[in-house]
């Protein structure tokens, strides 16, 4: 296992909400900068986008690790599963791209997978050996760590969590399929209910901070993300026998969130409610993570 303090380099973050990148030594972020992504962007300009914000942290010619939102496949291309995060994002030879406009070897990784493994080995989830990190923003994704291992697959689908069916969805979601987790417990699918509703919100933090102040629609909507996600913690460690679960992501770190879903999930029986807890590394696991699987040879 890669020890924290093993852990140096460059890495950029690139999600549905927020662009990071960060020079890392030692295993802590010694400098960091993020900005927001620019959700309309092609492949091109994603790149462009990141290798900026790297130019701001003082990255000349080094080797760099990007974790990026979407499905990448063993061969490194790189698309948009969720149509409407990523809205200019077909398949693309995206290591290719980077390595040609960066002119430095690159690896390249799911996101939410390299935040599972950092949490996993040096996060919330040492010393467990089935392990499941879930992230909850402008939609919903995850990792899953058996043994020390991430489970990966070569078209790069392995992990996707939110597109699983949820007996509480009954909309679309963009990734085409119909009742999935994310069109119930995603950013996007909170502020979607609330204009519904009748609410005039432009995102899900506000829809939050409506429930922080007692709004009782507010409550309801936050309240059904919970219960979506503890339904479907049940379901993987049904499937999975996992042992812990660790909460990450704008919404999955959120005031009072965690709570949320762990009173529904303490609805089920016991056998299906595995440790839950808040990711230890924060907004960093990916980071992180990108550079761990790097050094494991488990990313492209």
């Amino acid at each position: 296992m890669i020890k924290r303090e093993e852990l140096n380099g460059f890495a950029v973050d690139l999600g549905g909400t927020k662009l990071a990148a960060a020079r890392i030594e030692r295993g802590q972020l010694v400098e960091r900068k993020q900005t927001t992504t620019a959700t309309d962007a092609d492949a091109n300009a994603q790149c462009e986008a990141m290798r900026d914000l790297l130019g701001e942290i003082g990255w000349t010619d080094e080797p760099v690790g990007i974790a990026v939102a979407g499905r990448v496949t063993a061969d490194g291309h790189w698309s948009a599963v969720n149509k409407g995060t990523l809205t200019n994002l077909g398949e693309v030879a995206f290591r290719n791209v980077v390595r040609q406009l960066l002119g430095v070897p690159v690896s390249l990784a799911n996101d939410a997978l390299a935040a599972a493994t950092a949490e996993a080995h040096i996060g919330a989830g040492v010393g467990i050996k089935n392990f499941a990190y879930i992230t909850i923003s402008t939609g919903v994704g995850g990792g899953i760590v058996i043994d020390g291992n991430p489970l990966t697959s070569q078209n790069g689908l392995a992990g996707h969590i939110g597109f699983m069916s949820s007996r509480l969805g009954d909309k679309r979601c963009g990734s085409g399929r119909l009742g999935t987790v994310e069109s119930v417990a995603g950013g996007r699918a909170i502020a979607a209910l609330a204009l519904e509703k009748g609410h005039d919100v432009e995102n899900a933090k506000q829809v939050f901070d409506a429930a922080l102040n007692g709004e009782t629609w507010a409550h309801g909507i936050v309240d059904q993300s919970a219960n979506a996600i503890s339904i479907l913690i049940a379901d993987l460690t049904s499937l999975l026998g996992l042992e812990r679960v660790a909460l990450g992501g704008s919404i999955g770190l959120a005031q009072g969130y965690l709570e949320r879903v762990q009173a529904h999930l303490n609805e089920e029986p016991a056998l299906f409610r595995p440790q839950l807890m808040p990711a230890a590394l924060r907004q960093d696991s990916a980071l992180l993570g990108v550079l761990q699987l790097d050094r494991t040879g488990a990313v492209i």
